[in-house]
C-alpha cells in the first residue's frame, strides 16, 4: 500500500468530493480518482460511497479513516527525523489554541530557537483542538484551562490575573483596585457560557457571595471593548489578553481571586516526537524565565 494512496484517500474524505481534494494535493482529478480508486481494487473495497456528486464514506473507509490518519503522521515524523540531521533544521509542527497570546508568545520564542521548523495555528474552541489532536490535524494545543483528559501529555505554562476595565469616566477608573464586593449589583458584561474568562470570575463572585447585574452577554473581544467605550458596563479580561485603549481603564480585582490558566496538550503518545518535545522545552523555558510577568515559578 503505498503512502501516495493513502495521501489521496485522506483528501477525498476531508474534502468530500474528488475535485477540492486533487486542488488540495496539486494533482490532477483524474490523477487522484485513478490512485483512490486503485487502492480500492487493490483491497477489492469500497471506501466511498458515490451519489451523483456527493460521496460518503463506506463502512471500511470509516474504519480506514483514524489509522490512515496515525500512518500519514508517521509518515510525517519519518521524514523529519530523516532530513533534520538530529538538530531540528527542518520540518513542520502544527499548533492548535483557543486563542492567539500566549500561543503568538510561545512561538516567536520557539521561532528564535528553531528557524527552519515550519509552524502553523489553527484557532478553535476547546472540543475543536481536543478533536484536532485526535484526529492528528494539529500536534500541539494550547488551551486556556486544565482539562482532565486521559491519553493526554499535559504543560502548564501560565498564571493570569482577571481583571474589569471600565469606561474614562467610570468611578472604578480612578482607583486602580477595587473589591470583589463592590461587584454586587455593577453593570456587568460577559463573555459566552463556554469562555474561561466568564467561568473563572463567576466561580469566584459565586464564592464570595456577590451578585452582579447582566447588563449583556457579548461573543467576542472586540465587540466587548466597544461596548465598555461606550460605557454600557463593566468588562472582564485576562491581563494577558487587555488591549490598551485610550476609552478604557484597566482596573484590578483586590487579591486577584480570579485568574485563567494557561496549559500546553499533546497525545501521550506522541509526548516523545522530537517536535514535540522541542516545543514543549522551549515553552518551559520561557516559563521559568523571570521577566515573563504572571507565571509562577
Amino acid at each position: 500500500m503505498s503512502s501516495a494512496k493513502l495521501r489521496a484517500f485522506l483528501a477525498v474524505a476531508r474534502h468530500g468530493n474528488f475535485s477540492a481534494a486533487a486542488r488540495a494535493c496539486g494533482l490532477s482529478q483524474p490523477t487522484l480518482t485513478t490512485q483512490v480508486q486503485a487502492l480500492e481494487r487493490q483491497h477489492k473495497v469500497e471506501l466511498f460511497h458515490r451519489r451523483g456528486h456527493r460521496i460518503e464514506l463506506s463502512s471500511v473507509g470509516l474504519a480506514l479513516l483514524p489509522i490512515a490518519r496515525q500512518l500519514a503522521s508517521l509518515e510525517v515524523e519519518a521524514y523529519n527525523l530523516l532530513h533534520d540531521s538530529g538538530e531540528l533544521h527542518t520540518g513542520r509542527l502544527r499548533i492548535g489554541a483557543v486563542g492567539p497570546f500566549h500561543v503568538i508568545e510561545m512561538v516567536d520564542a520557539y521561532r528564535g530557537r528553531h528557524p527552519g521548523i515550519e509552524l502553523s495555528i489553527r484557532l478553535g474552541n476547546s472540543a475543536d483542538v481536543f478533536a484536532d489532536l485526535e484526529n492528528y490535524v494539529i500536534d500541539i494545543g494550547v488551551l486556556a484551562r486544565f482539562h482532565d483528559a486521559p491519553g493526554f501529555e499535559t504543560l502548564h505554562y501560565a498564571r493570569h490575573a482577571i481583571i474589569l476595565f471600565v469606561e474614562r469616566s467610570h468611578p472604578f477608573a480612578q482607583r486602580g483596585v477595587v473589591a470583589l464586593e463592590e461587584l454586587a449589583g455593577q453593570p456587568m458584561l460577559q463573555r459566552e457560557s463556554g469562555s474561561s474568562t466568564r467561568r473563572a470570575l463567576e466561580a469566584a463572585l459565586q464564592q464570595a457571595g456577590v451578585s452582579p447585574k447582566l447588563a449583556m452577554e457579548i461573543g467576542s473581544r472586540e465587540a466587548l471593548r466597544e461596548a465598555v467605550a461606550r460605557g454600557i458596563g463593566i468588562g472582564a479580561v485576562s491581563e494577558a489578553e487587555f488591549i490598551p485603549d485610550p476609552r478604557i481603564c484597566p482596573v484590578r480585582i483586590a487579591g486577584d481571586p480570579a485568574y485563567t490558566e494557561t496549559y500546553l496538550y499533546c497525545l501521550a503518545e506522541r509526548r516523545q516526537s522530537r517536535l514535540i518535545a522541542s516545543f514543549f522545552e522551549q515553552a518551559a523555558a520561557l516559563r521559568a524565565a523571570p521577566e515573563l510577568s504572571g507565571v509562577p515559578q
